[in-house]
């Protein structure tokens, strides 16, 4: 099991990232969450089965239709299983 932070700057709000990122992660069996930065950027925590939360991370690196990712800063870190689900987080 791994977990990576990533954050994902582009044009990555208002194209759908966040809820495309979530039916994704829930169809791969990732848990965490994404949510929108004040910055425009998109900031997630995957955490999973390594081949799961890698394909994620690819996903970041282009995201939906409409996206247009110009760079994704990718941090892994300590698998922690807090997740129950991979949700939204609006603030």
């Amino acid at each position: 099991m791994t977990r990576m932070h990533v954050f994902v700057r582009g044009r990555v709000q208002g194209v759908f990232f966040r809820a495309s990122a979530r039916d994704m992660a829930r169809g791969i069996g990732v848990k965490g969450w994404v949510k929108n930065c004040l910055d425009g950027s998109v900031e997630a925590v995957f955490e999973g089965k390594k081949d799961a939360v890698d394909e994620m991370v690819n996903w970041c690196r282009k995201g939906p239709s409409g996206a247009f990712v110009d760079h994704i800063d990718i941090y892994r870190e300590e698998y922690s299983g807090e997740f129950d689900e991979f949700s939204v987080v609006y603030e």
